[in-house]
């Protein structure tokens, strides 16, 4: 295979502050001590955190004819992720965010979802976008042209070559849900968060909201649980609990796309589940630590040593 991991899906140019409380009044300023850029997204940061633990990456997407849509292809090509199937998109914006993060580490965002919606994996493509060992799928609920059907198409035929599936999602209702349910067979490994599981369910329990998905097709179920770590279920009986590491939280923009590269950089040097799942919680708990997507993820070298020192939640 000519790439180790391929991510479709979400690409994000973000611009992000901290620490913000409010929003200044009428044409008022508040001033921050922060202020950053990142590629972020449920595809773009899980594309450079693997890129980072030196995994051969491809990224499929989409960014507008503007300023950001050549900032995000430059951050990647910087990252020397391969954007040869980064589609631009005439008519679309590059997807923006504008992230408020708060002091706690929580990131309201004001998001435009452009080029995300526009994007599409042509035929043509096809034998490109899956040269890969691992494919993985990120905003589901967000990829307009994609999430008409061909996200399954695309899936289907990964798994018909052979490749790993991982999926995450952009998802807030069960609305959400007749998206979501076409793609689980052809997936491997079924990754969102707490919040985005419940929605998607509209179950609480953990337990069932993992049978629930399971029962759906999907090969595996890994919910992120943010301070509360992260469980793994399967269609097996196989339980994997895995608590968070202790540190102090800057920014959780991107946690849980980070998880899903660290997860995957577990499977590509393939390791024990148990270390796939500490792999993301690894990789999510770097990220939280800095402000804007990846930005304490350096190397695989350093993840590694994160994981050697860094002690764990009881």
């Amino acid at each position: 295979m000519r790439f180790d991991y391929t991510s479709i899906g979400f690409y994000t140019f973000d611009c992000l502050s901290r620490p913000v409380t409010s929003i200044p009044p009428g044409g008022g300023t508040f001033f921050v001590d922060e202020f950053t850029l990142a590629v972020s997204g449920a595809a773009g940061s899980a594309a450079i955190v693997a890129a980072k633990h030196g995994l051969k990456v491809q990224a499929v997407g989409g960014v507008g004819p503007d300023d950001m849509g050549d900032w995000v292809l430059a951050k990647l090509r910087h990252f020397g992720v391969d954007v040869a199937n980064m589609e631009l998109c005439e008519g679309f914006t590059t997807s923006s965010s504008i992230v408020t993060t708060r002091p706690d580490g929580a990131r309201p965002a004001l998001h435009k979802r452009g080029a995300t919606a526009g994007f599409y994996v042509t035929d043509d493509r096809m034998d490109t976008v899956l040269d890969t060992n691992i494919l993985h799928v990120g905003g589901v609920g967000l990829m307009d042209r994609m999430d008409k059907g061909r996200t399954a198409e695309v899936m289907q035929a990964a798994k018909a070559r052979g490749c790993t599936t991982t999926l995450d999602v952009f998802a807030s209702t069960p609305d959400d849900m007749p998206l979501i349910a076409p793609l689980l067979p052809h997936t491997d490994y079924f990754m969102p968060s707490e919040e985005e599981a419940m929605a998607l369910s509209g179950l609480t329990d953990f337990e069932d909201i993992a049978k629930f998905l399971l029962d759906q097709g999907t090969g595996a179920v890994i919910l992120t649980l943010g301070e509360k770590g992260a469980m793994y279920r399967d269609s097996t009986d196989r339980k994997i609990d895995i608590p968070a590491y202790n540190i102090s939280v800057i920014c959780t923009c991107g946690c849980g796309d980070c998880f899903n590269a660290g997860f995957a950089t577990g499977l590509h040097l393939g390791r024990p589940l148990e270390d796939c799942v500490a792999f993301g919680q690894a990789s999510s708990a770097q990220n939280a630590m800095g402000l804007g997507s990846q930005a304490v993820v350096s190397s695989l070298e350093d993840t590694l040593k994160f994981m050697e020192n860094t002690p764990l939640k009881r």
